[in-house]
């Protein structure tokens, strides 16, 4: 248990935590709705500190992020708990487990020194936070993440973009890349589906795209819920225009799980559909997700259309990418460490 970070004493025993959009207000006893920041006689507390629920040696394009250090080994961790409610969790096991299991906490004590030298020993070049939403172990994720920099290791979080300002602005000096989530690109299945808001997680892509994290952006495809034609072109729109053209685009297929089981698998040629949405909006690198073997998941040169990094799931078979540049035209291929 640690004091958390970015959190105001409202008076009569209450706290307001300002470290997600969310910004509970939490009486005396309670819990915010990640179930793991509880007020405790006035003072805001982490529940989940250095109590990791998974650890792991991971390929970097699992997270995914395929123009981060590409073929490198990432130490990705987690704690329990997450401050959205989404009906098709992948993680529902320990993202979930606080809110499914009375406020049940678990995890191994660690510490950030602990986690640095794991990712030195397994010759990881990064630290991944990740499998459950990291701004809800924030204080480990930024004890870390300040250590990790100083061992010359790069961070990046696997996020729902619903931190704060405040904590953005925090975590940015030691914050190298994200992978966000922007799950859909309407207001209604923000609200059903994961008990949020679209505007917020907008709000901190356009953030990080200022503060110079490196962005990368997914969408789960759910048949009859986020498809729509209309509404990929406008998330694509958005990407392009507040984001940048270089920002990669994730289009991942999705297969039912927690308590979204009344859909079926996205068609492969919805995913295909989408990709194409993408690039005829002008992003330069958009790719299929949970297709493998896919000619989506290559990467291919905006420019010229040269064979840049070939793919297999999460396995590279070629790199032909030098010092961020095509080797066919000489264009920069944009992110960290091609």
């Amino acid at each position: 248990m640690m004091d958390a970070y970015l959190y105001q004493r409202l008076g009569n025993g209450k706290v307001r935590c300002d470290l997600c959009s969310h910004r509970c207000v939490i009486k005396d006893g309670k819990r915010g709705i990640c179930g793991v920041r509880e007020n405790q006689k006035g003072e805001l507390k982490s529940l989940v500190y250095g109590r990791l629920i998974a650890q792991h040696v991971d390929p970097i394009e699992k997270k995914p992020l395929f123009h981060v250090l590409p073929g490198t080994l990432s130490f990705s961790i987690a704690t329990v708990g997450c401050n959205f409610r989404c009906r098709f969790c992948q993680n529902a096991d320990i993202a979930q487990l606080p809110a499914d299991r009375e406020g049940m906490i678990m995890g191994e004590s660690y510490t950030p020194e602990d986690v640095v030298a794991a990712a030195l020993r397994a010759d990881c070049r990064s630290i991944a936070y990740t499998y459950t939403e990291p701004t809800v172990f924030f204080e480990f994720a930024f004890d870390t993440a300040k250590l990790a920099h100083e061992k010359g290791l790069v961070n990046v979080f696997v996020t729902n973009g619903y931190m704060t300002s405040e904590a953005l602005y925090m975590i940015q000096p030691y914050l190298d890349a994200a992978n966000v989530d922007l799950k859909a690109f309407n207001d209604d299945f923000y609200k059903n589906q994961c008990a949020a808001r679209r505007k917020h997680v907008m709000e901190s892509l356009k953030l990080m795209k200022e503060l110079g994290i490196f962005l990368e952006v997914t969408t789960l495809l759910i048949p009859g819920l986020n498809d729509d034609k209309k509404e990929l072109e406008q998330l694509a729109s958005f990407i392009v225009n507040d984001l940048g053209c270089e920002t990669p685009w994730h289009i991942s297929r999705f297969h039912p799980t927690y308590r979204l089981t009344d859909r079926s698998p996205t068609p492969v040629e919805t995913i295909h559909q989408a990709r194409e949405i993408g690039l005829n909006a002008g992003l330069r690198y958009v790719y299929c997700g949970n297709v493998p073997g896919d000619e989506g998941e290559n990467t291919t040169c905006y420019s010229c259309g040269h064979a840049l990094i070939r793919r297999w799931g999460f396995h590279i078979s070629e790199n032909n990418i030098t010092n961020n540049k095509c080797p066919q035209c000489g264009v920069y291929i944009d992110g960290i460490g091609l």
